[in-house]
């Protein structure tokens, strides 16, 4: 069996010579999309950091609707919620709202810092508005959307529901991290085996009644659609409803394109989420 080169596998951005152009795109219709807004609220505060802040987009004026949360990729240490407000464009036009998360940066801290964040914003969010959550993610968002599913909620806070958020659609996500010692990132993640394993949610137990989605490009590397392909086995033997999705021909920053469209059966997919969660 030849030996994986895990350099190349989990190098997105070489695979995808294109990235900037569509980094660029995104950059665009987010910025479009927030300005035209008339419902939005932006850089809403849940931590103490600058970048622990929440972009939510409401449907409509009233603040009833059920919430889907996004949590933005990037391996961790880059990009920004800003960038991908016009996904909202999607479940907004199904009456849902949604709410993009941010949150700190590796090496300025660690993968396992990372996850006490979105679980906080959860909470957050919970205490705001008083509903549980659907979650989805892209990338490393996709490790954390299936965090917050295992999450055990009574353990973070008495007040909070266990479901507080039950379902999720992982989009490229990355679920067992120990290979991502063996790359040249993990200058900055810092992982080692203790703390591969301790952030690895392909290994956690799990509450009755999970449910996680595991789409990914069609186009991406082996590894990424095995990441994917794994969670959905593996959770599913646990007790949890899983699905498995590739999207044909779409690469890794492609495939998050059909969030942003209201007729995408990935939106329709975090729309019958949300609702099943509220």
């Amino acid at each position: 069996m030849a030996e994986i080169d895990y350099e190349a596998e989990y190098n997105n951005r070489a695979r995808v010579p294109e990235h900037p152009q569509i980094f660029a795109r995104w950059a665009r219709d987010a910025a479009a999309f927030r300005s035209s807004h008339p419902n939005a609220e932006l850089g809403i505060r849940y931590g103490n950091s600058e970048r622990q802040t929440v972009d939510l987009f409401w449907p409509g004026a009233p603040r009833d609707a059920p919430i889907a949360l996004f949590i933005h990729g990037g391996y961790w240490r880059s990009l920004e919620p800003s960038a991908f407000s016009h996904l909202a464009a999607g479940v907004n036009a199904h009456g849902i709202a949604f709410a993009a998360v941010g949150y700190d940066l590796c090496p300025a801290v660690t993968i396992e810092t990372i996850v006490a964040q979105v679980r906080a914003a959860a909470a957050f969010l919970f205490r705001r508005h008083g509903r549980p959550l659907a979650a989805s993610g892209h990338s490393a968002g996709g490790h954390l959307t299936a965090c917050l599913v295992a999450t055990g909620w009574k353990e973070i806070g008495a007040d909070l529901p266990p479901d507080l958020v039950r379902d999720g659609l992982s989009i490229s996500g990355l679920f067992d991290l120990a290979p991502l010692m063996q790359v040249s990132m993990n200058q900055d993640l810092r992982l080692d085996p203790e703390s591969a394993a301790r952030v690895s949610p392909l290994f956690w137990d799990l509450l009755p009644g999970r449910t996680l989605d595991a789409w990914v490009g069609g186009a991406e590397s082996g590894e990424f659609l095995r990441q994917s392909r794994e969670i959905a086995e593996v959770w599913g033997n646990k007790g949890a409803a899983t699905e498995y999705v590739a999207v044909p021909d779409a690469n890794h920053f492609t495939v998050l394109d059909p969030l942003a469209d209201p007729a995408s059966t990935m939106t329709q997919r975090l729309v019958g989420l949300a609702r099943q969660n509220a």
